[in-house]
């Protein structure tokens, strides 16, 4: 039985707002429309949105195929994905594909992503260490994270990790209480649509032009398996792969 959780008890994030007033180098975004995902790609590669931009290699968008029936969503990418310029190809990515594989969930039939386009880091000696983005640089990237909702109107979305869970669901989410629980959720663009409809149906008939139940759970960021201690990693990758097996189950 696969397991759900009301949205009375995690609510689900309004638009992400900082603490304080965003900066001239701190401003939404702003994706073209009617674009498509290369479309967006394309312009996202230009983004200034927010200073991270700078030292960054490059933006770091979203990848896989507009027919993809579930996004994962992930922090910022990391040191790898930057030299690269693709998504979870680092440690992290090896180990949710293998994840994946276990629970029987094609990644070339997905779509991974993450709310930060660019890479937050400082440098220590040869290293760039990772920087945990603010909520100032999660809301000039959100118009991106948006855009790419609104084209591919997925049935599932997989927060991997606090933050992209804290950003998409509530502030006050906890990952250790509500992992791998089926959240009803409503993607960017969809609310807006059906409150600017004419035509009110017959609550004996289901609209058939409404948009199919969309659902969000969230589970640990790979990336803090590889940081838990050696003794306790398999118990935390074995949680893992029982989060996504429920996701599994929700696409059949």
């Amino acid at each position: 039985m696969l397991r759900t959780v009301s949205v009375a008890r995690v609510a689900v994030a309004a638009p992400l707002r900082c603490h304080r007033r965003m900066s001239e180098r701190n401003r939404p975004a702003d994706p073209p429309a009617g674009v498509g995902l290369e479309g967006l790609r394309a312009a996202a590669a230009g983004c200034r949105a927010c200073e991270l931009w700078e030292p960054a290699t490059q933006t770091v968008f979203g990848e896989g195929p507009e027919t993809a029936r579930i996004v994962f969503v992930g922090e910022q990418p990391g040191d790898q994905e930057d030299r690269k310029g693709e998504p979870f190809v680092g440690p992290a990515g090896r180990l949710l594909d293998k994840a994946l594989s276990y629970a029987r969930i094609d990644r070339r039939d997905a779509y991974v992503t993450n709310a930060v386009k660019h890479f937050g880091h400082i440098v220590k000696g040869k290293r760039r260490i990772h920087q945990t983005p603010k909520p100032e640089h999660l809301r000039a990237c959100r118009p991106w994270l948006e855009a790419e909702f609104a084209v591919l109107q997925p049935e599932v979305v997989v927060c991997l990790g606090a933050t992209a869970a804290k950003a998409l669901i509530s502030p006050s989410f906890r990952i250790t209480k509500d992992r791998g629980q089926l959240i009803p959720w409503t993607p960017p663009g969809v609310a807006a649509v059906a409150d600017d409809g004419h035509q009110e149906a017959d609550d004996d008939e289901p609209d058939e032009g409404a948009p199919a139940q969309t659902w969000m759970l969230a589970t640990t960021h790979p990336s803090a398996i590889l940081r838990t201690p050696d003794e306790a990693r398999d118990a935390a990758y074995d949680a893992l792969v029982a989060d996504l097996r429920v996701v599994a189950r929700a696409l059949a």
